[in-house]
């Protein structure tokens, strides 16, 4: 069964960060779109960070040993590139010891406009028995997360726990990842879940395409 946390329905700074990704004015920015995206990353890691397991270890300080509750191991990171990146990188300020995981997949669109996602690259390390966090910007119909997951996880690399985060999500994309990934430990971290989908498959409000907005519009 997939658990759903929607962190927006929390007040905190977080939904800031939110607030400045959807702005049209502030996202000209692109500095600035970069590091709310780095920013929420940090924030999801963090809140991530309490549901693993921990163990203690003594720490030498110069007057004394402390013993430290610390996590007993640590997730892999793994995101889809290129909007991606900056969130991921969050991640990983957080678990600054993490392995990482880029998957190249996009949307390839016929001449009626309709479109299949296409997956041609993977870089992953071993993920069996480990916590797998999967984080990217946007969840819009949750079809780029199933051919996603289905190339990195196979019957002999299965990891204990699947934490898919994203900073805003479709309804109709989340309903999709609880339908499609029923059966398996799944946790669903969201900033926020917007109602509406475009023809194109894009997320209204949402915040439009968060790679353009990162680092340039496509050619």
């Amino acid at each position: 069964m997939v658990q759903i946390i929607n962190l927006g329905h929390q007040d905190s700074i977080f939904n800031q960060y939110i607030a400045e990704v959807r702005d049209a004015d502030i996202q000209l920015d692109r500095m600035r779109f970069r590091r709310n995206l780095e920013r929420m990353g940090e924030v999801m890691a963090y809140e991530i960070s309490k549901t693993l397991e921990y163990e203690e270890i003594e720490v030498d300080t110069q007057l004394g040993v402390k013993t430290v509750r610390v996590p007993a191991e640590q997730p892999v990171i793994a995101t889809i590139l290129r909007a991606g990146l900056p969130f991921h990188a969050g991640f990983l300020n957080v678990f600054d010891k993490s392995d990482s995981g880029f998957i190249a997949a996009y949307r390839k669109y016929d001449k009626n406009e309709d479109f299949e996602i296409k997956v041609e690259y993977y870089s992953a390390p071993d993920l069996d028995g480990r916590t797998l966090i999967l984080c990217d910007p946007m969840l819009a119909t949750g079809e780029a997360f199933h051919k996603t997951l289905s190339g990195l996880l196979s019957e002999d690399n299965t990891p204990s726990h699947i934490h898919v985060a994203v900073a805003i999500a479709s309804a109709e994309g989340v309903a999709y990842v609880e339908r499609v990934f029923n059966n398996m430990p799944m946790t669903l971290w969201v900033g926020a879940i917007d109602d509406e989908l475009t023809a194109r498959a894009y997320i209204v409000p949402g915040l439009g395409d968060a790679g353009d907005l990162a680092f340039g519009e496509k050619r």
